[in-house]
């Protein structure tokens, strides 16, 4: 991940970022369900890459906390039609990560249940209710055209 400018010690330099990350929900979704979903394709894009995560975090006692995303996550609605197209055509680029999540997951207890929800699906019938994409910022605003930030 390459980040203008140089990552500094001022925490209070403007840093860009050369990759965006975007959740993308469902807008029919009970509010439960978009934090749930969030969270779960969230975890996806922060294993998509081994620099997504910076250095724990410390407080003044010098307790430490884990490491979290050094770039902001975006999170929007849009109806299914744009999730089924936006997952489609990030699924094609070499450029791109993409993390899903199925309303049948919401039925399922566990990862492997999970992964078999998904399994037994094609990637055209996914019933999505959240997708999320990291890849490069043109390239995410293009695939999220229409979708709309999350109030």
């Amino acid at each position: 991940m390459t980040v203008s400018p140089a990552t500094s010690l001022d925490p209070d330099a403007a840093v860009r970022f050369d990759t965006k990350v975007v959740v993308l929900l469902d807008d029919r979704l009970a509010a439960w369900q978009e934090l749930n979903v969030t969270a779960f394709l969230t975890s996806g894009i922060t294993v998509s890459a081994p620099d997504l995560t910076g250095e724990p975090y410390r407080d003044a006692d010098g307790v430490e906390y884990l490491p979290m995303l050094r770039q902001p996550v975006m999170v929007m609605t849009a109806p299914p039609a744009l999730l089924r197209a936006a997952r489609a055509k990030a699924s094609s680029r070499d450029d791109m990560a993409v993390a899903v999540y199925t309303r049948q997951l919401f039925d399922t207890g566990h990862d492997a249940a999970n992964r078999a929800a998904v399994a037994a699906v094609g990637s055209d019938e996914l019933e999505l209710v959240g997708v999320a994409l990291r890849g490069p910022r043109n390239a995410v605003d293009r695939l999220t055209k229409g979708a709309r930030l999350h109030d």
